[in-house]
């Protein structure tokens, strides 16, 4: 398509995140948001009618677009979007690409095949705090990052399995700010799959990640630390803290000695935004260009092998105890 012409775009899966895709799609300038699709009938006009579009069957939608959301449940990814890639679609999936690597591997072949665009809805990295993170990073030596994505369930039905659900936007992140994946994993958790850590070395850098859906604060940070500074990200806030240059020293007042520690914070102005608006403009620019979108099928699969690892170690650990309590 060229890159004047209006795209057609569809939402498949109309849950809270569907419902969002379709609300950004339909603010859209350059998208006309032609149909929701969702098993549930009702549930699709109710978000169609919202966003001033129709409900349809999956096979109509298809029919109709250039382009789709799939953010149906996980277990169903590799199904719709295969559907959609024999359709001639271009398809942005929510994360995890799919309910196993393997089928992660075949989308991303049947994209490759078929010259369609995959890209995985990782949202963090439009995050523009992450954006303004990437660039400070070029210039530092780091040693080591730690991830806190914390919160109580938005309602009774959220998933308990935090690691598939939380945990993949900061291994997502991590993978990216580093360009490369872990040479080890450990993992430990608690409540029942709502609470985890998890430990990995990527060489020389140490990353340690938290995911709860028990704490009763909502929190989403990353720290970097460096030799040359401490970097602190707020996703929630959008802002980004560089301290740096912290000097000890001893003060003499009216005959007393006082110690004073100083030191410099830097607050670099960031321009913020909606993150999912940033995710589907990228989509569409990919959709409209042909070009690699910027969470590929690749970035997904990588995302999806570590967090199935911290999982299978969680397994392992929670296994252990169970045959000490015997």
């Amino acid at each position: 398509m060229t890159d004047q012409s209006i795209l057609r775009a569809g939402v498949v899966g109309a849950g809270s995140m569907g419902e969002n895709h379709a609300r950004v799609y339909s603010e859209l300038r350059t998208v006309d948001l032609v149909g929701v699709a969702d098993r549930d009938r009702e549930v699709a006009r109710r978000v169609a009618t919202e966003h001033g579009t129709d409900a349809t069957s999956l096979e109509e939608l298809l029919e109709r677009v250039d382009a789709v959301t799939v953010a149906v449940p996980t277990h169903a990814h590799a199904e719709v979007v295969s559907r959609c890639f024999e359709a001639g679609v271009d398809v942005l999936v929510e994360k995890p690409i799919a309910g196993s690597v393997a089928k992660g591997r075949a989308l991303a072949e049947q994209a490759r095949n078929s010259g369609r665009v995959l890209q995985v809805g990782h949202i963090e990295r439009f995050n523009p705090a992450v954006g303004m993170l990437e660039d400070i990073l070029d210039d530092l030596d780091i040693i080591g990052i730690e991830a806190e994505r914390l919160g109580p369930p938005i309602n009774r039905d959220a998933p308990g399995d935090v690691v598939f659900d939380l945990m993949i936007h900061d291994v997502d992140v991590v993978g990216a700010l580093l360009d490369r994946e872990p040479t080890s994993i450990s993992a430990i958790g608690a409540a029942d799959g709502r609470y985890a850590t998890a430990t990995m070395e990527y060489g020389d850098i140490v990353a340690t990640l938290t995911a709860s859906r028990v704490t009763q604060k909502k929190v989403r940070k990353l720290t970097v630390t460096a030799r040359e500074c401490l970097v602190e990200v707020d996703y929630l806030e959008q802002s980004v803290l560089i301290h740096r240059d912290s000097y000890p020293e001893y003060l003499t007042d009216d005959g007393q000695n006082r110690y004073r520690h100083e030191s410099v914070v830097e607050r670099p102005r960031i321009a913020t935004s909606e993150p999912l608006r940033c995710e589907l403009e990228s989509f569409v620019e990919a959709v409209r260009t042909g070009s690699e979108p910027k969470v590929t099928a690749e970035d997904g699969i990588a995302a999806l092998e570590t967090v199935q690892e911290i999982d299978s170690r969680l397994g392992a650990r929670r296994r252990e105890r169970e045959v000490n309590a015997r």
